[in-house]
């Protein structure tokens, strides 16, 4: 900025002031605006306010200063059938509360209905979720980024062919095929307190994807995730389950989370990571039972942070939507290490958080029923498992990073946030050509079927 001696004027100070504040981590945040005004139904917990309520935070915290901040560019069609059945995604595009009562069959057919209900604007919804973590995971596959966050992602319970526990397309799933067209091992963590069935599924067959899963078991949705489930043909022992008790709190998961993820690390070392963060962990969660405060949920993503590999952070449940909106503001921020005041600012769901406006949550006194003799049993059959892991498998893909398509990037489209008078941020769209370039020369394997190890398969239809 001082080129030729000369002192900078008011941009160069402008500037060197702006670098100052830059984290070492670059940050992707992904969000668009319209999010919060998709509504599932009335009294359904699912409620999509809560990222707009985080977004706010970040806002009146004026962390998103400190992060490159995009609109993302709404999944395709052709997009959500990598993963998806393209009958599924057809009757997604096409439903709606006007014309449901005339697809009964089908409603059935894809389980949408009760827990997952038709509503304005659902494939919209969909597109945008899904459009997030694609964005993301082509920013960290083109490295215009280190850390990539979409709290409108996180949906792990949807299936090929049908809709679940409030998810209707697996942006996860469509993420993580993504970042397989760049990096030979993808590592996924899931710190919701429901198992991330959806995702688990997807890649059960292959080694390429190794699946972690942190989760209540025992008459709780849905239903998986035993120690057992550890994964079929190439990829047996790629899945782990850790199935918890009601009333854990942050230094019981602790005890489980790093030194499980150590090892994962050690010795699977994947070429990105993807955070499931769902907040329904948290105390006090509108259909959760654990004992978590937000920093002991915060430590999940710290640690996560610190194998400095490309991160993929995604939401996920949640459903006391104050404390999501708390939890995912504070997170954003240990991304970029920024400390927090604990008073909130003023923003515009100030009530939300009364009385005591504040940042943090204190825990209950529950009791924790997960001893510390069920968790060490748990942890060990974990290890004993990782023991039959092979390290770092050689899983060959179809085009290495030197070699794989590289979607072209540009940020299109660029204007600011209603919010920033200012004009130092730029809200950008992230452009379709970024993710649709070759979007099928890439060989990956099928999430949908078993596939070995080294295998070039596309997707069945």
């Amino acid at each position: 900025l001082r080129q030729g001696g000369r002192e900078p004027g008011r941009e160069g100070r402008r500037a060197e002031r702006a670098a100052a504040r830059m984290p070492s981590r670059r940050c992707a945040y992904f969000y668009d605006a319209e999010i919060g005004n998709f509504y599932y139904a009335p009294a359904h917990p699912m409620k999509p306010h809560r990222i707009r309520m985080c977004h706010n935070l970040l806002l009146n915290y004026r962390v998103y200063e400190k992060m490159d901040v995009f609109r993302p560019q709404p999944a395709s069609e052709r997009e959500m059938t990598k993963f998806h059945s393209d009958d599924y995604v057809a009757f997604l595009k096409m439903i709606t509360p006007q014309n449901m009562h005339d697809h009964i069959k089908q409603l059935q057919r894809f389980n949408v209905g009760e827990d997952c209900p038709v509503f304005d604007g659902l494939y919209d919804f969909c597109q945008l979720s899904a459009g997030g973590s694609i964005g993301g995971a082509v920013k960290l596959n083109i490295g215009k980024t280190d850390v990539a966050i979409n709290w409108a992602g996180g949906l792990h319970h949807a299936k090929k062919c049908e809709a679940s526990g409030f998810c209707y397309v697996n942006d996860i799933v469509l993420a993580i095929l993504e970042l397989l067209k760049v990096h030979q091992r993808v590592l996924y963590v899931d710190i919701d307190i429901h198992h991330g069935d959806g995702v688990e599924e997807a890649f059960f067959t292959t080694d390429r994807v190794l699946t972690v899963s942190f989760h209540k078991y025992g008459e709780y949705f849905p239903g998986t995730g035993d120690t057992k489930d550890i994964g079929a043909k190439a990829g047996k022992y790629y899945s782990v389950n850790f199935p918890l008790r009601d009333g854990i709190d942050d230094e019981s998961y602790e005890s489980i989370f790093k030194p499980i993820l150590g090892k994962i690390m050690e010795q699977y070392q994947p070429g990105a990571i993807v955070l499931q963060c769902g907040a329904d962990s948290l105390v006090g969660d509108r259909l959760g039972s654990f004992n978590l405060s937000i920093k002991g949920h915060g430590n999940c993503v710290e640690y996560m942070k610190g194998f400095n590999v490309p991160l993929l952070i995604l939401g996920g449940g949640g459903y006391t939507i104050r404390n999501v909106a708390r939890c995912w503001a504070y997170e954003t921020a240990l991304v970029l290490d920024e400390k927090l005041r604990n008073e909130l600012p003023y923003n515009d769901y100030f009530e939300y958080f009364a009385p005591d406006h504040h940042l943090h949550i204190s825990p209950s006194n529950m009791e924790n029923l997960n001893t510390p003799d069920y968790l060490g049993r748990i942890k060990e059959k974990i290890f004993e498992h990782l023991r039959h892991m092979p390290a770092a498998p050689g899983a060959q893909i179809g085009g290495s990073a030197e070699t794989a398509p590289v979607p072209a990037s540009a940020d299109a489209k660029q204007d600011t946030p209603k919010d920033d008078e200012s004009g130092d941020k730029k809200l950008a769209e992230e452009p379709a050509e970024a993710r649709n370039q070759d979007a099928d020369d890439a060989p990956m394997p099928d999430a949908a079927s078993p596939a070995p190890a080294d295998a070039h398969v596309a997707k069945s239809e």
